[in-house]
């Protein structure tokens, strides 16, 4: 009885978690770059002496799917998008690095070029600004070129490179601001590999079908669940009443 208990209240704690999980990627099915989230349940023994046999369920396998999505003509020369494997780097407020897959850049009244959440974007040199009254070209390798909107072509130089990374995936973790780290907490070595494409930007990489199934495949477990700790309240009753009359 007490294992049919503990087994069934943290599988139903877990499928919360998983339900979390696949309604987050529902949300940011149309967020730019975003990477769905992947939940696995496994079942894991209680080191005990007094139950050995007991187990509890677990969400062992937290990761992301890092399947590229859909590329999406804008035509916005402020729009990045990478082209296969690796990532755009953004600087936080605390100076640390961080990726990102969304390449929705803006510039500020400063004129450094910036994520729509505010994070500066990293150069391979250090910040990239862009001077004023001039338009942008991105180059397959992270290049910036600002062009005079007035006056000779000839005049447009570069101001700067995105710095584009491709650390190992099994090293990346999300934060809670939904980019990635390394686990390491240090920054990635740039990767001359890596090509982007001025005026796209990346879908999110979500399958709509698979996570709507996930769901109702998630709901019904636990239902399950719930209703095997009915099961053994129903039993533990009617032994009661048995021993009772004994």
């Amino acid at each position: 009885m007490d294992k049919l208990i503990y087994t069934a209240m943290t599988g139903a704690k877990a499928t919360m978690g998983q339900q979390a999980a696949v309604a987050n990627n529902l949300a940011n099915a149309s967020t730019t770059g975003f990477r769905a989230e992947l939940h696995r349940l496994r079942a894991v023994q209680v080191q005990s002496q007094a139950q050995p046999t007991r187990a509890f369920v677990v969400d062992a396998t937290v990761g992301s799917d890092f399947s590229t999505g859909p590329l999406q003509r804008t035509g916005n020369e402020l729009d990045v998008a990478v082209n296969g494997k690796g990532w755009l780097a953004v600087t936080l407020p605390d100076g640390k690095e961080a990726y990102t897959r969304s390449g929705s850049f803006t510039i500020d009244v400063n004129g450094v070029l910036r994520t729509q959440g505010g994070l500066e974007v990293a150069g391979d040199a250090g910040q990239i600004s862009i001077p004023p009254d001039n338009s942008v070209e991105v180059a397959a390798d992270g290049t910036i070129t600002a062009v005079p909107l007035t006056g000779s072509r000839n005049a447009a130089n570069a101001v700067g490179r995105l710095k584009l990374v491709n650390p190992p995936e099994d090293q990346l973790v999300r934060g809670g601001d939904g980019l990635f780290r390394l686990q390491s907490g240090e920054a990635a070595e740039v990767d001359e590999a890596v090509r982007v494409g001025g005026g796209y930007l990346e879908g999110s990489n979500v399958n709509l079908v698979e996570q709507m199934v996930s769901m109702i495949s998630l709901a019904r477990n636990y239902e399950m669940h719930t209703r095997m700790l009915q099961g053994a309240q129903e039993n533990d009753k009617a032994a009661t009443q048995v021993l009772a009359m004994g």
